[in-house]
């Protein structure tokens, strides 16, 4: 069990984990707290929306309609991958839902799914109060395609939840998990959905696994031959010519050793005269 992130805290979240965030209205104090209890919480559960269109997909899940008020959901997930986060506090969006699923959420206890619920809307216990809820555009009919970038900002917020929460991907379900009336979300399993949030979650919040390591390949070869053979140092003084300009560090490296040594034989050879001539001035004293 946790207390719920506070509005501020679920933005920071889902920004460190490269969410695209629109705040609509006055979501941070929209929600159904005078209506019923909000949290400890245990999970969060992903819906679908059975729309078409963002605008009012948005329009519906905050202001929700007369046999249901909004909100809906705490966010809503658009084609385009952005999360407009509508309210935060208790909303409309679990339901009543299977008292053993929320236990073996609670304990992260299940294999690959929760059991099949039992219990739904009707009979269920409150999961408005126990589930942080996120609601995708999508017609539901199992037909409407879920885009990449849909599908990666669904997995991004979760892994935000869970990695804030210090929860593991199991605290991830879906709506038909929870509810035995439920069907949603279609077009991707569960299983998949968490097994991609598990794999997020070995990674910093920072990860973008869908842009290209630029040292893919590289051995340290190549490293050796960019930094030490790459002809674009400037030589040491005096050596640069019209022709030769510039020179690889290797280059300039064995150059200065040349040097060392050439200077450290005429230091020798320097030593060897100055020792005869001490010799000889010594002879010429003696005699």
């Amino acid at each position: 069990m946790a207390a719920s992130l506070t509005a501020s805290e679920v933005i920071s979240a889902l920004r460190a984990e490269g969410v695209r965030v629109v705040e609509v209205g006055n979501w941070r104090t929209h929600n159904r707290n005078s209506k019923g209890p909000w949290g400890p919480v245990n999970g969060s559960i992903v819906h679908h929306t059975v729309t078409r269109g963002t605008a009012s997909t948005v329009a519906l899940v905050r202001d929700g309609h007369a046999s249901l008020p909004g909100p809906l959901c705490h966010g809503m997930i658009a084609k385009d991958g952005r999360v407009h986060m509508v309210g935060w506090g208790r909303t409309n969006h679990a339901g009543g839902g299977d008292p053993k699923v929320l236990q073996q959420v609670i304990a992260e206890s299940y294999g690959a799914a929760p059991s099949k619920p039992a219990r739904g809307n009707a009979n269920g216990v409150d999961g408005n109060a126990r589930f942080y809820g996120w609601e995708c555009e999508n017609l539901g009919d199992g037909k409407d395609p879920w885009p990449k970038a849909q599908y990666d900002a669904i997995v991004r917020v979760q892994a935000a939840l869970c990695r804030t929460h210090g929860w593991s991907a199991k605290s991830v379900i879906g709506h038909l998990e929870w509810s035995n009336d439920k069907v949603d979300p279609r077009g991707f399993t569960m299983s998949k959905l968490r097994s991609d949030v598990a794999e997020r979650l070995k990674h910093p919040a920072s990860w973008n696994p869908n842009e290209e390591d630029p040292m893919a390949g590289i051995t340290k070869r190549d490293i050796f031959d960019a930094v030490w053979r790459t002809d674009l140092m400037t030589p040491p003084e005096g050596r640069a010519t019209e022709e030769n300009p510039t020179w690889a560090p290797e280059s300039v490296l064995r150059d200065a050793a040349s040097y060392a040594i050439r200077a450290e034989a005429a230091a020798a050879r320097v030593e060897a005269a100055a020792a005869r001539i001490e010799a000889a001035l010594s002879g010429a004293v003696a005699r």
